[in-house]
């Protein structure tokens, strides 16, 4: 699967994406994040709050409970601002 990260997300990561292989038990988008923080303190860092992530599955919204099983690309965005 390859994630992929958007703005201070990447920058603090310090990559715009990567190929990962997942535990088994990693089957949604909450314990994927999870999975991601128990990686280091840059992702740690990045996704200290995940309420405030938007995250897409191959291309498409996802919510916490959404399952990752089939996903080829998940991207991870911070919020969006506009004015």
């Amino acid at each position: 699967m390859t994630l992929v990260y958007f703005s201070w997300i990447r920058e603090t990561i310090g990559k715009s994406e990567e190929e990962i292989i997942l535990p088994l038990d990693v089957t949604t988008v909450s314990g994927l994040i999870a999975h991601l923080k128990s990686l280091g303190e840059e992702y740690q860092a990045a996704l200290a709050k995940p309420e405030l992530l938007k995250i897409a599955i191959d291309q498409e919204y996802a919510g916490p409970d959404n399952s990752i099983a089939s996903a080829s690309e998940i991207a991870i965005f911070p919020p969006v601002t506009g004015g």
